[in-house]
């Protein structure tokens, strides 16, 4: 799987899809995520991105020209299944959209700064804008990189146990249940008895349980979706 992420501050991505699962991923030919400096592809000595928007008001707009001409390029070498905007007007990301995203195999992001894309590049080039919360970033370069680390960690092969990804919080519309590891008590805390009981059957209807009050306890929103799904 490939990612190309258009963006003006390449060095705020080299850090967090460097390391852990995503260093393992393309080191194991797995995924692939090419930064593009947005200011390589501006005209003129100073290289500029952005400008004063029409109409008046505070804050730069990003200039059409140089996204388009880094886009026309990128599409000129290979076919993307989707040229994704990380806008906080997108839709919100979750797991049934970062289930579906794994499967495509090029994905194009471009990341919002300032005040955002000239509107005309969204209506040209976009085909999906995303969301990863109600809140504003100071740029879309963080949202890429959960959308890359959150999509890249369902690629087979890319975890270890690739069954994993199937127990994560959010795939059936309920949160993970509670997870324990060696001692079996601490600090006056035991393990439950039936982790520890062997009797996979007990495990399962346990760790259901547990999944089903965690999410109508702390997701009230989650649990309806849940119950609708049933």
């Amino acid at each position: 799987m490939r990612f190309d992420i258009v963006t003006v501050l390449p060095e705020l991505l080299e850090s967090p899809l460097n390391y852990s699962i995503m260093q393992r991923a393309k080191d194991k030919g797995l995924l692939e995520v090419f930064l593009h400096h947005l200011r390589d592809y501006a005209p003129g000595k100073h290289r500029q991105v952005d400008d004063y928007q029409f109409g008046g008001g505070a804050g730069m707009v990003m200039k059409p020209e140089p996204i388009a001409a880094c886009i026309d390029k990128l599409c000129a070498e290979r076919a993307y299944d989707e040229v994704i905007y990380t806008s906080p007007d997108g839709v919100l990301l979750d797991q049934s959209l970062c289930n579906r995203l794994s499967m495509k195999n090029n994905i194009l992001i471009l990341c919002g700064h300032y005040k955002g894309v000239d509107e005309r590049i969204r209506q040209k080039y976009i085909t999906l804008e995303i969301s990863i919360g109600d809140y504003v970033l100071s740029g879309g370069e963080l949202a890429a990189a959960v959308l890359v680390d959150s999509v890249g960690r369902l690629i087979p092969g890319v975890l270890n146990d690739e069954t994993s990804a199937l127990f994560d919080s959010f795939q059936d519309n309920l949160l993970a249940p509670p997870v324990y590891t060696r001692p079996a008590e601490w600090e006056g805390m035991p393990v439950p008895d039936v982790l520890r009981s062997g009797h996979e059957a007990m495990i399962e209807a346990w760790r259901h349980e547990q999944s089903m009050e965690r999410t109508q306890e702390r997701r009230p929103d989650l649990w309806q979706r849940y119950l609708k799904s049933e």
